[in-house]
């Protein structure tokens, strides 16, 4: 299409009536956030029983300066990080575990289903749902330590 810098369309999203709007260069879905109460438990969590790097964990400041953790964990390999964010207002604290309203909001990809679920649930992950099977692939739906939803998926046989 015009407009779109490569072939095959990298770095291109589509717009209203389909049409490209390029960025420059690459583009990739760097952090996401997830809002806990505390920061050492969702490190513990997330790296001890979820297998998670720690990429960063550094002293920062909020928007009105008051001192807060910059604190970066993703799986091994991967380009896309949680950055884990405390709560520092009611508001934060009221949407602990809830960050999309009851639904899965996160999604764990794993090549080998069954060692990942059974070390999961022999390190105490809470699961809601057994494993099953899905077009997609093999899926159950686990609580992190702030009460989200995530879905641990392996491959379709």
């Amino acid at each position: 299409m015009q407009g779109c810098p490569t072939l095959l369309w990298r770095g291109c999203v589509f717009g209203a009536g389909g049409r490209p709007i390029s960025y420059a260069g690459a583009v990739h879905l760097g952090l996401i956030a997830s809002v806990v109460r505390e920061y050492d438990p969702a490190i513990s969590f997330f790296v001890d029983v979820l297998g998670f790097e720690l990429v960063e964990d550094s002293p920062a400041r909020t928007n009105d300066g008051r001192p807060k953790r910059w604190v970066v964990v993703r799986p091994p390999g991967a380009a896309t990080g949680l950055l884990l964010a405390r709560a520092d207002s009611e508001d934060q604290a009221a949407i602990v575990g809830k960050q999309a309203a009851g639904r899965v909001g996160f999604l764990l990809h794993v090549e080998d289903f069954d060692a990942a679920y059974a070390r999961m649930a022999s390190a105490g992950v809470q699961f809601l749902t057994v494993p099953r099977t899905e077009h997609y692939g093999h899926v159950a739906v686990f609580l992190d330590i702030a009460g989200n939803k995530w879905d641990l998926i392996g491959p379709a046989s």
